[in-house]
């Protein structure tokens, strides 16, 4: 790991290449060499295509050398890809043993965007069973295991990404967020993450895919090591692609540090229904100092009503799902989740425990919601509640979880912590999850900047100050070498 391609931006490398500074080949053969010696420990790839990627490069290079004016903005560089989006040739299980053997003939529409665009995918990551847990944990794959200490969860469902990117073994990566899956693996390694304003960028060639209105509540968007990747990655991520109907022509403008003078940054350090560590909130509180001394306003609030955040994502999950979880766990065939407890407990079933616990709890009375109208409703009074608090240029500073990195097995014993990144997608609304150091254990901070609708570009801001102001991602060799 002591290749200096490892430390820099997916467009910094892209400007060597271009340059004739560095090559693709050698820009390739640096990250294909990381995750060869990483990835034993992390479990983080699952599949890889180093030959198809040796090769995609000898072609980017041979394209710089032509004189070719005209060259695409990612030319040469590599990436990885969430196992549950189509990349051609590629596993698309996402963690479930009944798809061991599904293969993408195609490629999702960002992966198709980004590789149109001259990224290079060196393979496939990790996830939770059918994206739905906070561990990348399944019985296809196994376990993935964080860059900083192998002990520690990476988070889900873009779990493997997120270790991948945060080992400094990918510049970038695609993940996707219907309650934190971006987010939450980005904090846990230590790296940016950025859940796209709904309708931003298409959700297509993923699997499992939201259904209905839900739709709304997944985003598609990029993990990577440095800020000035966010910005480019969505941009070419972004617009209608005739698949996913809910995308829309948005507007998404550049992110500079000169947005955050008269910015309006509102703290809040909790949602009321779990304690967040003092390490993060002392985090979050040297992020709004850096962001004051850069001109912004800094305001503290404690809205009451994030007390609902579970009520309102699992209701509005659950109003518009066509097909139960359970369903979705049997791919297509009758499932019996208390059947499925049972062999778990002799060791015999091929599913994770978390996935048969959400397969049970979804069949109870009073989980679906009773009354959808009244969901809505709630839900349109809370979004209009916290753009009042923000006001026309504002971000808000929010813990991404209670803590770092947490043991493997731990959030099985508090399983509502996801509740930190879920209340964003039931509001439908952007949020950058930005590295801020390590901790005393030596595990990622972090903080999610959250916007108002099409204010991707402050949030983006946010990260870059933050960034330039507190360090950013920290290389987990550098951590070690330090500790």
């Amino acid at each position: 790991m002591n290749s200096p391609l490892l430390l820099e931006s997916a467009t910094r490398l892209a400007e060597r290449i271009r340059t004739g500074e560095t090559s693709a080949v050698a820009v390739v053969e640096a990250h294909i060499q990381a995750i060869e010696s990483v990835n034993p420990s992390l479990n983080a790839v699952v599949a890889e295509r180093f030959i198809e990627a040796r090769a995609e490069a000898v072609a980017a290079d041979a394209r710089v050398a032509s004189g070719e004016s005209d060259l695409p903005p990612l030319l040469g560089v590599p990436c990885t890809i969430k196992e549950s989006f189509e990349l051609a040739g590629m596993p698309q299980a996402a963690g479930l043993v009944a798809r061991r053997a599904v293969r993408s003939t195609g490629d999702a529409t960002v992966v198709a965007r980004w590789r149109a665009a001259g990224a290079i995918p060196l393979g496939v990551t990790n996830t939770s069973e059918l994206n739905m847990w906070m561990e990348s944990n399944n019985r296809v794959y196994g376990r993935s295991n964080n860059p900083y200490n192998p002990a520690r969860i990476v988070g889900g469902s873009s779990g493997g990404e997120g270790a991948i990117v945060g080992s400094g073994a990918s510049p970038f990566g695609l993940g996707a967020d219907v309650g934190g899956s971006i987010r939450m693996p980005a904090f846990f390694n230590g790296v940016f993450g950025h859940k796209p304003t709904p309708g931003l960028v298409p959700n297509s060639g993923q699997y499992p895919i939201a259904e209905g209105e839900a739709l709304r509540l997944l985003g598609t968007g990029p993990i990577c090591r440095r800020a000035e990747d966010l910005y480019p990655l969505v941009r070419l991520a972004a617009g209608p692609d005739g698949i996913d109907a809910s995308t829309r022509v948005l507007p998404l403008l550049p992110p500079s540090l000169e947005q955050i003078e008269e910015l309006q940054v509102v703290v809040i350090e909790g949602n009321g229904l779990r304690r967040v560590s003092p390490e993060l909130r002392a985090g979050m509180q040297r992020a709004a100092r850096a962001l004051e001394a850069r001109g912004a306003t800094v305001v503290a609030a404690a809205p009451r009503s994030l007390r609902r955040t579970l009520v309102l994502w699992s209701g509005l999950m659950s109003a518009n799902a066509e097909h139960s979880f359970a369903d979705l766990l049997g791919n297509g065939a009758p499932l019996s989740a208390i059947k499925q407890l049972l062999l778990w407990c002799i060791g015999q079933s091929p599913h994770t425990l978390p996935a048969i616990m959400l397969a049970l709890v979804e069949g109870l009375p009073g989980v679906a919601p009773a009354d959808v109208t009244k969901l809505y409703d709630e839900t349109a009074r809370m979004r209009d509640e916290f753009a009042k608090l923000m006001g026309d240029r504002g971000v808000m500073l929010f813990p991404p979880f209670t803590r770092t990195a947490p043991r493997h097995g731990m959030p099985l014993l508090t399983p509502i912590d996801f509740s930190y990144t879920a209340i964003w997608n039931a509001l439908e609304l952007p949020v950058t999850q930005v590295p801020l150091g390590l901790d005393r254990q030596g595990l990622p901070l972090g903080v999610q900047v959250v916007g108002q609708p099409c204010t991707d570009h402050l949030t983006m801001s946010v990260a870059l100050a933050l960034e330039a102001d507190l360090g950013g991602w920290v290389p987990p060799w550098t951590a070690r070498a330090g500790s």
